[in-house]
C-alpha cells in the first residue's frame, strides 16, 4: 500500500519537439515548496522498481519524476537482453538530453517547486545523468549510479560523443556510486572519471563499494547488495539535502 502522504500517477510532459513524454510522477501531499528529482530508468525501462524509487523520494519530500526514455521507441522485452540493448542504443543522446532538460523545466515550473532539481540514474540512466549534468544549466545536483559506457570505443550515430569528454562542461555537483566488481563501468573507468573531474576542478563525491557489481541498488535483481544499497541511499539523501534545499 502506498502511504497516504504520497500521490503518484502516470502523466505526460512536452519533450523534444513538444512530443509528449510518458512519465511517472510521485509527489508529497504536504504543502511546498519542494525540491525535485528526476529518476532516470535503467536499460530495462520504466518498471516497478524505478517507480518505487520515485515513491521513496516523494516520501522524503521531493517531487519525483521518472521519464519513460523509450516513449517514442517502445519498451523492449526485459527478458531478452539483445532486444534491451537494441532499443537502448536506438535512442539518440540528443533526444534523451532534450527530454531530460524538459523534465527539469517542467518540475521547476510547478507552483510547489523550490526551483531546484536533481537527477539520479541507474546503469544506462547513470550515463544519462552524467551527460545531463554536462549539457544542461537546469540541473542542480547529479547522482550517477553505475553508469556504463562513459568511455566509448566506437561512436554510433545515436551516440556521437563519449561522456568522459563532456566532463569539462559539468555544471553541477556530482555524486558517483560504483561497485568494485562492475565491468562497465569498471573501477578503471571510475578512476578516469575522477581524474577528469579533478582536472577540470569540478565539485564531486565518489564511493566505490566492495563486494558489489553492476546494478547493486536494484532490489529486484540478483545483483542487489543490501549493505551497499542502504549506504548509497543514505549518501544520496545527504547529497541532495546539501545541494537542493533552499
Amino acid at each position: 500500500m502506498r502511504p497516504p502522504e504520497v500521490q503518484s500517477s502516470m502523466m505526460q510532459y512536452p519533450g523534444q519537439g513538444d512530443t509528449p513524454v510518458n512519465a511517472y510522477l510521485s509527489q508529497p501531499t504536504t504543502e511546498g515548496p519542494h525540491p525535485g528529482v528526476i529518476v532516470i530508468m535503467e536499460a530495462f525501462g520504466l518498471n516497478d522498481h524505478i517507480k518505487d524509487v520515485a515513491d521513496r523520494f516523494a516520501r522524503e519530500g521531493y517531487i519525483a519524476l521518472a521519464p519513460d526514455m523509450y516513449t517514442r521507441e517502445g519498451n523492449p522485452d526485459p527478458t531478452d537482453i539483445n532486444d534491451v540493448i537494441k532499443v537502448m542504443f536506438s535512442v539518440p543522446d540528443s533526444q534523451a538530453m532534450a527530454d531530460l532538460d524538459a523534465a527539469a523545466q517542467h518540475i521547476k515550473g510547478r507552483a510547489d517547486s523550490n526551483g531546484k532539481v536533481g537527477a539520479i540514474g541507474f546503469c544506462s540512466g547513470g550515463r544519462y545523468t552524467l551527460m545531463f549534468g554536462c549539457t544542461s544549466q537546469n540541473l542542480d545536483a547529479a547522482v550517477d549510479s553505475a553508469g556504463g559506457f562513459i568511455i566509448q570505443d566506437d561512436f554510433p550515430p545515436t551516440r556521437p560523443t563519449s561522456p568522459i569528454d563532456l566532463v569539462k562542461d559539468l555544471s553541477c555537483p556530482l555524486l558517483g556510486l560504483f561497485g568494485e566488481e562492475d565491468p562497465n563501468p569498471s573501477p578503471e573507468h571510475a578512476e578516469r572519471l575522477t581524474e577528469e573531474l579533478d582536472k577540470h576542478g569540478k565539485t564531486y563525491e565518489m564511493r566505490m563499494y566492495p563486494n558489489a557489481g553492476h546494478a547493486f541498488f536494484a532490489d529486484y535483481r540478483d545483483s542487489y547488495r543490501p549493505v551497499a544499497a542502504q549506504d548509497m541511499w543514505h549518501r544520496v539523501l545527504l547529497f541532495y539535502g546539501k545541494h537542493l534545499s533552499n
